[in-house]
């Protein structure tokens, strides 16, 4: 961050650090703030220290936020190191705006070797790539230790010009970021086969925030969390119209970005309809019929949105667990957003949670997503996700499927002493299911 203060003289570091010192700035803004700023220029007087500690009086929250944004340990943070071996491509996917490129440029700050950095946007990088030459891409890329291209999935056919570096220059380590899944598992996936390990990134998880955070912020901010989600940026917003201003941002400068750049959309209004009639069923059964006819598009036109919508990091996809039981013919799946601030933003709803109907639904979804993260961090502990649902209208919000054993989770933003749903689901699987309810009491025992 940039901060000029046009004043005449260049005030000398030290002497300005005494000058924050005499106006009892907070230590972790002299030890950590002050040197984003790259020019603070100010007459050494009296009255223009008055002046410069008025000024930082008025910098110091924001500026206090800029660096827990900077400084917030993502998970990954600690396996970037062990992850990124020669001869192999570390491919981290993930929404734009979540931190993939702070993740890494964090990890390069200490790395001792030669890098190459630069961006799918960069074209000279796009023309020796996508000529798939050895010629033109072995002498661009000998000499360094590590690649990192960010935006990979940008650069046509980027897998086979992955695949050359890998092949051909000896010890050679690759990191390749994207924000589409889409378009990068499509351009790198078969290419690399055998030559990649893959790390998907997610907004901030409640883990994350209390490891670095302390473990009281997600308790006391859950309101917060329901409503505005948890991109990194929306949590270190000072304001709620600075929170809602980003979302705003990432939802129209981002997020319909990356979806209409996709698939040949021809009618993007629709996708924006469609989010909308997916934001009110959370936590329902979807009929693509019905959505169609809502729409008036085909059946297949909707499930093909929706799978870009899953590509692209907007929605998850639950399906239905009725596998030995004629009880639960549920056949439709359920769809969750990634992020509750996007689906709050989508259908302009920022309301607190006390004037609201729909707490149940923001409090399964988080739940939701927050399980996934906890699950995408935790790696192979876990298997397959469902929901079970009966004819009788007996439900189990959430399903594992794992060790041999069926775990079923009911989620309750209220505290319930008796479920109407365990006595059924345990019939229903006496030898492999298991029942828990997860409400505001216990939940972090679940995501955490």
């Amino acid at each position: 961050m940039q901060l000029f203060l046009e004043f005449e003289v260049l005030f000398d570091v030290v002497h300005l650090m005494g000058v924050l010192s005499v106006g009892e700035r907070s230590p972790r803004f002299k030890s950590a703030c002050f040197d984003q700023f790259s020019l603070i220029l100010v007459i050494p007087t009296d009255q223009n220290r008055r002046k410069l500690v008025k000024v930082i009086d008025n910098y110091e929250e924001k500026c206090y936020y800029v660096l827990m944004n900077q400084r917030i340990q993502r998970h990954y943070s600690a396996e970037l190191d062990r992850l990124i071996k020669p001869g192999r491509v570390l491919v981290i996917y993930g929404p734009r705006r979540v931190g993939k490129t702070t993740l890494v440029n964090n990890y390069l700050k200490d790395y001792q070797g030669k890098v190459y950095q630069s961006t799918g946007e960069n074209s000279d990088l796009r023309n020796i790539l996508t000529s798939q030459q050895f010629s033109k891409i072995v002498p661009f890329f000998t000499g360094y230790d590590l690649v990192f291209i960010d935006e990979a999935q940008l650069i046509p056919n980027i897998g086979q010009g992955l695949k050359i570096m890998v092949d051909q220059i000896p010890n050679l380590k690759i990191i390749a970021t994207g924000s589409s899944s889409f378009e990068l598992a499509n351009k790198i996936g078969e290419p690399l086969v055998g030559r990649q390990h893959i790390l998907k990134l997610h907004p901030l998880s409640v883990s994350e925030l209390r490891e670095d955070l302390g473990p009281a912020y997600s308790i006391e901010n859950i309101n917060n969390l329901l409503i505005y989600g948890s991109y990194p940026e929306i949590i270190t917003s000072i304001g709620i119209m600075e929170k809602i201003d980003s979302l705003v941002q990432i939802r129209d400068s981002y997020l319909y970005k990356d979806i209409f750049a996709l698939d040949q959309i021809q009618k993007p209004e629709k996708i924006e309809k469609l989010l909308k009639l997916i934001a009110f069923q959370i936590g329902s059964e979807v009929s693509l019929n019905e959505l169609g006819q809502t729409l008036e598009m085909s059946k297949n036109t909707v499930a093909r949105y929706l799978d870009l919508l899953e590509k692209t990091f907007v929605l998850y996809r639950l399906d239905p667990y009725f596998i030995n039981s004629r009880k639960a013919v549920s056949r439709k799946s359920k769809y969750y957003f990634l992020d509750l601030g996007i689906r709050n933003t989508v259908i302009g709803n920022h309301n607190s949670l006390d004037t609201r109907n729909d707490v149940g639904q923001l409090w399964e979804n988080f739940l939701v997503v927050e399980r996934l993260k906890r699950q995408a961090y935790q790696g192979a502990t876990y298997g397959n996700n469902y929901f079970w649902r009966t004819n009788d209208q007996k439900e189990v919000d959430w399903v594992e499927m794992r060790d041999g054993k069926l775990f079923g989770y009911e989620f309750k933003w209220g505290v319930s002493k008796k479920s109407k749903n365990e006595k059924s689901w345990l019939n229903s699987y006496p030898t492999e299911a298991l029942f828990k309810q997860v409400n505001r009491d216990n939940y972090l025992d679940f995501i955490v």
